[in-house]
């Protein structure tokens, strides 16, 4: 099977990795033509994940024509706010019924559309869509360390087909119809990484982590929830699983961010000295948003919001949470739809 793979950062790689060893012919689009030079003469990615040794039949290319050329299936792993810009380069090479999945893990800021919306939206046919996500750090799927995803797809044949695409000995994959629940958990998830990140960074504890977590995750179900989502779906792997590794991990870019937050960086300098982009900086401003538009607060995502953009202190924000009317715990896990927060 020939797939194109549209995005050779971290998660690219590790895609194009996971494939390759399957011996899936991958087509790697590199935006940079120095990285795909870098991987097909020395079978490494020069900036990302660079101890990594990509099998013989990942071939890369800063020609998206040319990966897209003879694709059986396309694999979209590209930063959340260039989808839209990528799908438009990509419009005249994909034939209507060439099966795509996203990957990337973001809402468009100014449209509050999710990825999937925004490929229909530029690339049409619904049906042959599908998004993927769950506690998959790159860096660890790229090693083969046990790790496992779930596809979200609108045609439950296209989601069977991109299970046994990605189906290795240590990646399994589940399936679920729910892509509005899958897709927003892979948003959202990273804007409460960034607040866990900045818990770290202030020094508190794990109760204070525990409970941005818990309550994070209420915000994430009740945004679900009116937007049509199965609650199930916020307790299973693109919900619970990615908001634990997301949170906890040293592998997390956002929780990265939330921490150099904390201690007096900013989201430029966290991108100047990583260079990797940190999802959350942006989905905090676009599901905020998105909570607005739909006439309910989201008290952890818009005091993040604050913090990146308006100045808020990190301990005031955290005080400000903390003093909140008092209310019923339930009322913020998706089991009961409520305009109370």
């Amino acid at each position: 099977m020939r797939v194109a793979v549209i995005g050779a950062g971290s998660w690219g790689t590790a895609i194009s990795a996971l494939l390759g060893g399957k011996s899936t012919d991958v087509q790697l689009w590199a935006r940079e033509p120095e990285i795909a030079e870098g991987i097909n003469t020395t079978r490494q990615n020069p900036l990302y994940l660079t101890d990594i040794v990509l099998p013989p039949s990942v071939v890369a290319t800063p020609d998206i024509a040319e990966a897209l050329r003879g694709a059986e299936a396309v694999v979209i792993v590209t930063p959340s706010h260039g989808v839209r810009g990528t799908a438009e380069a990509m419009r005249p090479f994909v034939p209507g019924s060439l099966p795509i999945v996203n990957l990337s893990k973001g809402v468009e800021r100014g449209t509050d559309m999710r990825m999937t919306e925004v490929l229909e939206d530029v690339l049409g046919n619904r049906s042959r869509l599908a998004a993927l996500s769950g506690p998959n750090h790159a860096e660890e799927v790229s090693k083969q360390v046990p790790s496992a995803t779930v596809v979200a797809a609108y045609d439950e044949a296209v989601g069977r087909m991109f299970q046994d695409v990605f189906m290795a000995p240590t990646f399994r994959v589940y399936t679920n119809p729910d892509v509005i629940g899958v897709e927003l958990c892979a948003a959202c998830k990273n804007v409460v990484a960034v607040a866990a990140g900045m818990s770290d960074g202030l020094g508190y504890g794990d109760n204070t982590k525990a409970t941005l977590m818990t309550r994070g995750l209420a915000e994430m179900a009740r945004l679900g929830t009116r937007l049509g989502a199965n609650p199930l779906t916020f307790m299973g792997l693109a919900g619970v699983g990615d908001l634990i590794a997301t949170c906890t991990s040293r592998h997390s870019r956002n929780r990265g961010l939330g921490e150099h937050v904390a201690r007096g960086g900013s989201v430029d300098s966290y991108a100047a000295e990583t260079h990797m982009v940190a999802e959350g900086a942006y989905s905090c401003v676009s599901v905020d948003d998105l909570g607005h538009r739909e006439g309910m607060e989201l008290p952890i995502t818009h005091q993040v919001r604050s913090i990146l953009y308006d100045g808020a202190s990190p301990t005031t924000a955290g005080a400000l949470l903390m003093g909140r009317t008092a209310k019923d715990e339930l009322h913020g896990m998706g089991l009961v739809v409520d305009e109370e927060v």
